[in-house]
């Protein structure tokens, strides 16, 4: 397992990594430094998306989760970068409700690399787990509609 802290505009971020992919980013710091390629590969892709050069990720990702899970998760990737869906789109895609698409989200592993922030209400923001709760998640729509567009010459 190899674990790595990162510095980023919403605080330190600590990777986590197993078995050669990336299982879990949270808030804070990482209890210890174990090197990891793919946790140097995932911080070079999370400094380019905070740099507003990088609009995806392509580090191999392993979320544990339930089979409905995997398949909110994979939708939730699926949304383009600034851009929105709400918990009702993915629901009726997956033939689901709402609610269990919010506890899909309130679970991700992976925040911003499986970029649950861009899952919204269809009457609000809905909800977010991660630090700073929906401040952040308002942060960081704002920040890829900034970033959305050309790279400037």
């Amino acid at each position: 397992m190899g674990l790595k802290t990162i510095d980023s505009p919403l605080g330190p971020l600590a990777l986590t990594s197993f078995a050669g992919a990336l299982v879990a980013l949270d808030w804070g710091r990482a209890s210890r430094e174990e090197p990891d390629p793919v946790l140097d590969d995932a911080a070079r892709q999370l400094d380019a998306y905070f740099a507003g050069r990088g609009m995806g990720f392509t580090v191999p990702l392993r979320p544990a989760g339930t089979a409905f899970r995997q398949r909110v998760w994979a939708a939730m990737q699926a949304i383009p970068y600034a851009r929105t869906a709400t918990y009702g789109d993915i629901a009726r895609a997956l033939v689901s409700a709402p609610r269990a698409v919010g506890g899909a989200c309130g679970a991700n592993p992976l925040p911003i690399v499986i970029p649950c922030h861009r899952v919204v209400g269809s009457a609000g923001p809905g909800g977010y787990s991660g630090s700073g709760g929906l401040d952040t998640k308002a942060w960081l729509l704002a920040f890829e509609r900034r970033h959305d567009g050309p790279a400037p010459d």
